[in-house]
């Protein structure tokens, strides 16, 4: 249901780099956000919640919602909408609740 709209410097040499999504190779764009290549990559969910488990996507695009928190790099809670895409990232749905770190370490 995502498509990507024609780019106007279409006619250039574009750059793309190469991310990964729950370990599979994607081809996007560079300066593109993970939660656009990730739309486009049609994966069926970014995330679950933590009380219903119900399945999540990207909603606003724009930072304000939090529907698109993922694991990026193997950090939690990450908005894919907020974060460009670079080569060899790797991306993974977010189940339920991350770990909470505790400051005491003991």
């Amino acid at each position: 249901m995502f498509k990507r709209l024609p780019r106007i410097d279409e006619g250039t040499a574009q750059s793309h780099v190469t991310i990964f999504v729950e370990g599979k190779a994607v081809l996007v764009a560079a300066g593109e956000s993970v939660a656009a290549a990730v739309l486009a990559s049609g994966l069926s969910s970014v995330r679950s919640t933590p009380v219903s488990g119900a399945p999540r996507m990207p909603y606003c695009l724009m930072g304000i919602c939090f529907d698109c928190l993922m694991e990026i790099d193997g950090v939690s809670n990450c908005q894919a909408c907020m974060t460009p895409v670079r080569e060899g990232m790797q991306v993974k749905r977010q189940t339920g609740t991350r770990p909470v770190s505790r400051g005491d370490k003991s």
